[in-house]
């Protein structure tokens, strides 16, 4: 019998395709409602500020530290309020399988560096009385309320005035009625971090990842094993042996040179709120600041145990867990 040869596949498949986000604004496709009894928003949003470490006690009963002081490198994301411009109602459409927009009810004043992200607005969407009786007369249908919020980078340290803007479903009850009530209640209202999550709570966080050059070879993008150089190469040893048959056409599977990091979204679990601040001198290094952000100008702040995905000043998206 010959030798069988095995050789594990080099290369994750988990995160194709490796392609540029759409957006600089991650948005997760399952938002998870852990059900309070009280409406709430689902997510927040907040900017990456940098990372430090902190000496905590270690909590977990199957750990051989238990009880114990350890050191965790920790993540701090600077939390400015989030700022809620508008909500739409959704509607199910059993034929086509999609959710469908009844309308959506707008604050009357936009802020101006709202309109930076938005120039022009329809003047029919600040008709608030119309748009809500419409979404009133329609409640029997409704299956999903999503608040439009806007960022604030202006009482952040990024230094920038132009908001991102994304959809944050509204949950913690199936009463719709208490839902639309409470999206109404804090239509251009300011929504800041305690509001929504509370310190050791873990949550799943989602990011654009840090860019690693526009162009990356096999070698170093799936880390393909690098052929021998002294032997019939002469068309280069960084590369593969073949990438299959062109008829039928060539698989997806097949290590490629292309993108690699800078515009990946990815999502990253289970990350643990240790700390959640309203002084955001607390955790700014006192010489300078954050390296490559600064400080933390005194606003809300949460520390991550962990890392989180992204360069610094990337906007990080949050959720339940």
């Amino acid at each position: 019998m010959g030798l069988k040869i095995h050789r594990p596949k080099r290369g994750s498949m988990a995160y194709y395709p490796r392609k540029r986000a759409e957006s600089l604004v991650a948005k997760f496709r399952v938002w998870p409602d852990p059900r309070p009894g009280k409406p709430i928003l689902l997510g927040f949003a907040a900017y990456k500020a940098g990372m430090a470490h902190a000496v905590v006690i270690d909590d977990r009963p199957t750990s051989p530290f238990y009880g114990k002081e350890v050191v965790r490198p920790v993540t701090i994301l600077d939390a400015p309020p989030i700022k809620v411009i508008a909500f739409r109602a959704y509607t199910y459409d059993p034929w086509k399988n999609l959710k469908l927009s009844l309308g959506e009810v707008w604050m009357p004043d936009v802020p101006k560096d709202i309109l930076r992200k938005i120039p022009v607005l329809p003047p029919e969407k600040f008709n608030k009385e119309e748009m809500m009786k419409k979404i009133l007369d329609n409640v029997d249908v409704i299956t999903e309320v999503r608040a439009i919020a806007a960022t604030q980078p202006r009482l952040s340290g990024i230094g920038k005035k132009t908001p991102e803007i994304l959809e944050i479903p509204i949950g913690g009850v199936d009463d719709v009625n208490q839902i639309i009530k409470f999206a109404d209640s804090i239509l251009g209202k300011d929504v800041n971090i305690n509001d929504v999550f509370s310190e050791g709570q873990y949550v799943d966080v989602a990011a654009i990842t840090k860019g690693k050059g526009g162009l990356q070879g096999v070698v170093k993008r799936f880390n393909v094993k690098i052929l021998p150089k002294w032997h019939k190469h002469r068309k280069g040893y960084r590369r593969i042996g073949a990438i299959g048959p062109q008829n039928p056409a060539l698989t997806f599977t097949t290590p490629r040179p292309g993108q690699m990091g800078g515009l990946h979204k990815r999502t990253e679990y289970n990350k643990r709120i240790l700390r959640i601040g309203m002084n955001g001198a607390e955790v700014t290094p006192p010489s300078s600041g954050f390296p490559h952000y600064g400080i933390i100008k005194g606003g809300p702040y949460i520390v991550l145990e962990g890392t989180v995905p992204g360069v610094v000043k990337r906007l990080v998206t949050l959720r339940f867990q």
